[in-house]
């Protein structure tokens, strides 16, 4: 199947611009950022191996409809004019999701249920069964309504392609795969520059350095629901896994370390990273107080996720850590350093306004991206 599909890639705000440059880079067609993502053109064995590519996105999709839709008997009659029984073999589970937003129709449940009548109906027209049993793999169908404006798709991830698969135990604020990448990319470190996170808990941000220093695809180890599709089973989609695998090579990561004063949270560290493939050593983790750290390199990037002091009681512990940060910088003076923080009053504690700044979402928390020079 050599067919080429309109396709979309959903990003965290924010976001967008690493997404289409990542996706420009790896020969994907047609790119053109949007709010909340980045439209695209792809074959199905290009979108495979996109899945496996993208570092910062959070799912791929193919666009089955794109245009205005005010009512329900509007969505139930664009629903009809898909050809849905190109992809559906006749016992697949149809599952819809739905995200309402800004627009007329406002229920979710309601648009999931009528998206499914809808393609029942437009299957048993074509192909004249009366019974859909379900029994088979997932055909995952998201529908977007935003300002009136419905995006059909088909999800060819699954789940959401932060789940790397490597981080089975999380810290208490754990960081999301993807927005540690974006923090790594966007701080300018480049493999073979010392990198260092001096607030590293259970390792996240190391280990998507040490991914990206290898080679190694962020999806690799774990499966995508396009796999199971009926209409891409003749495709020869392990084997571009496969080709995909073949290009890493850990022995490439160098200098990438990280320090926490919790025990317990580098020991998760060390699973996350032996889980990531990287083996014992090859990320050097160390309990140690940010207070007392002093690195014996030149020249590199300290990259952090430090606590934001959500809670009151935590925020005047949180704001001296701020300054605890700008000492570490002091004391390196050859080091950029980097951090993520929701703390409007970050600038202010750290001692000295940013470099640079960039706003990104962690979670639904609006945050900033703090870089030193």
């Amino acid at each position: 199947m050599n067919d080429v599909y309109q396709c979309y890639a959903a990003s965290a705000f924010g976001m967008e611009g690493l997404v289409a440059g990542e996706l420009k880079r790896t020969g994907a067609g047609n790119v053109s950022a949007e709010n909340g993502g980045v439209c695209f053109s792809a074959s199905a064995q290009e979108l495979f191996r996109l899945n496996l590519l993208m570092h910062f996105t959070d799912r791929l999709f193919i666009v089955l409809y794109r245009g205005p839709c005010r009512s329900f008997e509007q969505l139930f009659t664009l629903v009809q004019e898909i050809d849905w029984p190109s992809f559906f073999s006749g016992d697949e589970s149809i599952d819809v999701t739905c995200k309402c937003t800004r627009s007329v129709l406002m229920s979710p449940r309601d648009c999931q249920s009528i998206t499914k009548k809808s393609i029942i109906e437009k299957l048993r027209r074509k192909t004249g069964r009366q019974v859909f049993p379900e029994t088979g793999s997932s055909l995952p169908v998201h529908l977007s309504i935003r300002n009136d404006e419905a995006m059909i798709m088909l999800n060819t991830s699954g789940k959401a392609l932060s789940r790397r698969g490597y981080r089975t135990w999380n810290g208490e604020a754990p960081l999301r795969e993807t927005l540690a990448a974006a923090l790594v990319e966007l701080s300018g470190w480049r493999p073979g520059q010392p990198l260092h996170d001096p607030c590293c808990g259970t390792g996240t941000i190391l280990a998507e350095a040490a991914l990206m220093a290898a080679g190694k695809a962020p999806g690799s180890d774990r499966p995508f629901a396009m796999e199971s599709f009926s209409c891409f089973r003749k495709l020869s989609l392990e084997q571009i896994r496969q080709t995909v695998l073949s290009q890493a090579d850990i022995s490439r990561v160098s200098g990438i370390s990280g320090s926490d004063i919790d025990p317990e949270a580098l020991e998760l560290a060390r699973r996350h990273m032996r889980q990531a493939g990287l083996g014992d050593g090859t990320v050097s983790l160390e309990c140690i107080p940010l207070q007392e750290l002093k690195l014996e390199a030149e020249n590199g990037v300290f990259i952090c996720n430090p606590p934001y002091g959500e809670r009151l009681g935590d925020q005047k512990q949180c704001r001296a850590l701020y300054h605890d940060l700008f000492l570490l910088k002091g004391r390196h003076p050859g080091w950029r350093l980097c951090a993520i923080s929701s703390d409007p009053a970050f600038e202010r504690s750290f001692g000295k306004k940013a470099d640079k700044k960039r706003r990104l979402y962690n979670g639904r928390l609006e945050c900033v991206y703090y870089i030193y020079n």
